[in-house]
């Protein structure tokens, strides 16, 4: 792996951080649901800080990037990273670059005191899977993803 670096994104990069969400979707077969905008991204990430992107920078290029914010456990007593998405481009793959991006996540938690590093991963992503139980991470058992959204979430104050 050639040397790697690290930057946040700034408002400036919405564009660049949206290709990586449309590429991450489109390799997910799940395109169909992006609907974020550069306008969104801004809104959302840089002026309400509800998330940081880091990207990972080798040979002068972004190689991919990471997605996070902070969640908390109330049995930590402290707040935890949640890594939203993890995406290194297709050409970059197997150089150490999404290795590296953990470490980077991982330091940054650790800097800021954060009890835990977590994600998300689908069943059907047996290299991302074998990757992460490389690194010693834990798959939680017995645990299940429920999520609200569209007409579900607007319906629930009616249910």
């Amino acid at each position: 792996m050639s040397d790697i670096s690290f930057r946040f994104a700034s408002p400036e990069d919405c564009p660049l951080i949206l290709s990586f969400i449309k590429a991450l979707a489109e390799y997910e077969k799940m395109s169909d649901q992006v609907v974020a905008t550069e306008e969104l991204l801004r809104e959302w990430i840089f002026e309400k800080g509800k998330a940081q992107v880091i990207f990972p920078i080798a040979e002068g290029e972004e190689v991919g990037f990471a997605l996070f914010f902070h969640n908390f456990s109330t049995f930590l007593g402290r707040a935890g990273i949640y890594l939203e998405d993890l995406f290194i481009k297709p050409e970059h793959r197997g150089k150490g670059y999404g290795k590296a991006t953990l470490q980077q996540l991982g330091r940054i938690a650790l800097e800021q005191g954060c009890g835990r590093l977590e994600w998300a991963c689908l069943d059907w992503n047996r290299p991302s899977i074998d990757f992460y139980l490389s690194l010693e991470a834990m798959p939680m058992e017995d645990w299940t993803v429920y999520r609200l959204t569209g007409d579900s979430l607007k319906g629930l104050e009616n249910k």
